[in-house]
């Protein structure tokens, strides 16, 4: 009798919904395979209501849902960060002693996926990690550093960054530029997508805001190395922008330390200048949210969508501060270093004035997803004992 050939089973952690978007098609690229098995770990805000819900995402497109992970501390200041990043490692190792995975797969350079990675390195379990070797601002880079040492097995989304990993001792026999999947993503379903009037402002709090017509958007986040200075950075944004007068959809930050200061600079914000031509919202569902970027005139802030999605649709982008120093960008961004009012005023007014960019495929290659997909099914797993490589 022809004994049956073990399927691997392959670990995908998820820790936000933009996440989950983002790699949607690999874990479709990975249930089309009969060699894998999936398991899928959700945890940080993925979980948390006001950000997000994966589980039901999961359940709706039928994905497994192999456990979830309760790990975010509340307090938004660096304190709360470290202590959920340390009890984050003990709920994922729980989980993959349970689940005994073949492998882990990572992604980016969140603090919560900094947890997972030390969990499944001291299981000896293999790690691959996507989007590795980028350059950005803040404590994230470190962090995306540490999960490449803590990684065996490491998909790039540019060629600088592969070259930055082999500098970095990493084995270039198990470091492939395979580009990004979230662009892969957007390039397979921009036709589908739309900008709806509903969703914006029914989600949202504030004025009305009417996505037929010419808008911004914003999306800033706190910079954890500059916490205690991020509510006045917020404020400045928030003058330039409010000065503009152009329809804005501002979206809340994210969890990271210093969250508490920017949100508290919004609301006070809010209260006191009652802006007509702002409405805030938490989040949105990724489709949603793709559609509206894809038609804005202009994103401003200091998210990474900004310096990859935006680069394929062409959006103008205003890149506030030091988030995302270092990181690869098309012609579509103008940096403003500092957060001073009117410079941030100018740029907003030059990108907006600005037609779309031309499409760049920096951070796109065809067939992403079915590559990744390929490599973790069959593909040759390395040593768990990683050695420098010279």
């Amino acid at each position: 009798m022809q004994k049956t050939k073990k399927k691997r089973k392959i670990c995908f952690v998820i820790t936000s919904e933009i996440h989950y978007a983002r790699n949607k098609l690999v874990l479709e690229a990975l249930r089309a395979r009969k060699d894998v098995e999936i398991q899928i770990v959700v945890g940080a805000s993925a979980i948390l209501p006001s950000y997000g819900d994966v589980p039901t995402l999961l359940a709706r497109d039928k994905f497994p849902c192999s456990a979830k992970i309760m790990m975010t501390f509340e307090g938004g200041t660096p304190l709360a960060m470290a202590k959920t990043a340390g009890f984050g490692t003990s709920e994922f190792a729980n989980a993959f002693d349970a689940l005994l995975p073949d492998t882990v797969v990572l992604r980016g350079d969140r603090y919560e996926v900094l947890s997972a990675a030390i969990a499944a390195a001291y299981l000896n379990i293999p790690v691959a990690h996507i989007e590795g070797g980028d350059l950005t601002g803040t404590i994230d880079e470190s962090v995306r550093h540490a999960i490449t040492k803590l990684s065996h097995i490491h998909f790039t989304t540019n060629a600088v960054a592969r070259a930055r990993l082999l500098r970095m001792g990493e084995d270039p026999r198990f470091v492939w530029n395979v580009g990004s999947p979230e662009i892969e993503f957007i390039a397979r379903s921009k036709k589908q997508f739309k900008a709806r009037n509903a969703m914006v402002n029914y989600l949202g709090v504030g004025d009305s805001i009417d996505v037929k017509k010419p808008y911004t958007i914003v999306m800033y986040h706190p910079v954890t190395t500059e916490y205690g200075d991020n509510r006045k950075n917020t404020e400045a944004l928030l003058n330039a922008v409010y000065e503009a007068d152009i329809p804005t959809i501002w979206f809340w930050p994210n969890t990271d330390a210093g969250t508490d200061e920017v949100s508290k600079a919004i609301r006070v914000f809010r209260e006191t200048r009652k802006p007509r031509h702002i409405r805030f919202i938490k989040y949105l569902p990724p489709e949603e949210f793709y559609g509206l970027l894809v038609f804005s005139q202009c994103l401003i802030g200091n998210s990474s969508s900004g310096i990859k999605e935006c680069s394929y649709f062409g959006v103008p982008v205003v890149n506030i501060g030091s988030r995302q120093t270092g990181r690869a960008c098309g012609e579509n961004v103008a940096h403003v270093p500092l957060h001073e009012k009117n410079a941030i005023l100018r740029a907003i007014r030059m990108q907006v004035a600005h037609e779309k960019f031309k499409q760049s495929n920096l951070y796109y290659k065809a067939g992403t997803s079915e590559k990744i997909a390929r490599i973790l099914a069959t593909g040759k797993y390395p040593s768990i004992q990683k050695r420098f490589y010279e």
